[in-house]
């Protein structure tokens, strides 16, 4: 079954070695996938466009929070009713994109968020863990919401939801903003369990321990961005 209705934004910076296998999985369901390349330095683009996706350059790297907001402009300007957000480097799972949007098709929220401690994570650090669960009563307490997972990169918002949803920062406390635009803003969400799987390549290529507290940083600087 094609979701055509869905558009699938795909934030991507230097991501040749697994953006085309990401976009190769995703069609089969969701023939709409837009990657918003920030600025790679490698073959990031002509992969993705092999592999069948849109493609949105940012002609300098803005940051992640920039090229998801890239990605659903491009995606509200082709109609989607809904928009998922989903990583390039393969820790998301297309079984977990699937069941959001199914989630989002019974009408009644404006929000499906991915929780990982709902579901369940293969290959994530006891030091990982630890720091977002810190992020995750950070957020708790800010934002109001009683969400279980924060700086997920999975999720779906209808179209109504990402109309109202400007993300202003560029970087990585756009997962906190959104989330505080949530609550500030009345959304209905919910959450539903999805896997998060850690390779030595998106461990490689995601937040090392060295800044560890980045993270709560982010969360506290994204409550000026509502």
């Amino acid at each position: 079954m094609l979701r055509s209705d869905a558009w699938v934004v795909v934030p991507a910076f230097n991501e040749e070695l697994v953006v085309r296998e990401t976009i190769t999985k995703l069609i089969t369901h969701f023939p709409n996938v837009v990657v918003v390349d920030d600025n790679s330095r490698d073959n990031t683009v002509d992969e993705a466009l092999s592999a069948g996706a849109h493609v949105c350059k940012h002609p300098v790297n803005l940051g992640q929070g920039a090229a998801l907001q890239t990605g659903i402009d491009y995606a509200l300007k082709n109609d989607a009713n809904y928009i998922i957000t989903y990583d390039a480097d393969g820790q998301h799972s297309l079984d977990d994109a699937i069941a959001m949007y199914e989630r989002m098709s019974l009408g009644d929220v404006d929000v499906v968020l991915g929780s990982r401690f709902m579901g369940r994570t293969i290959g994530m650090s006891a030091s990982k863990h630890l720091l977002l669960k810190m992020a995750i009563l950070y957020t708790q307490i800010t934002s109001g919401l009683k969400v279980t997972d924060t700086h997920n990169g999975l999720r779906c918002i209808n179209r109504v939801a990402a109309r109202k949803i400007r993300i202003r920062h560029n970087r990585m406390a756009h997962a906190s903003e959104i989330l505080n635009k949530i609550g500030y803003l009345g959304l209905e969400y919910v959450e539903i369990p999805c896997t998060i799987t850690y390779t030595d390549y998106s461990r490689a290529k995601g937040q090392r321990m060295t800044g560890a507290f980045a993270i709560i940083w982010d969360l506290a600087l994204g409550r000026l961005y509502r």
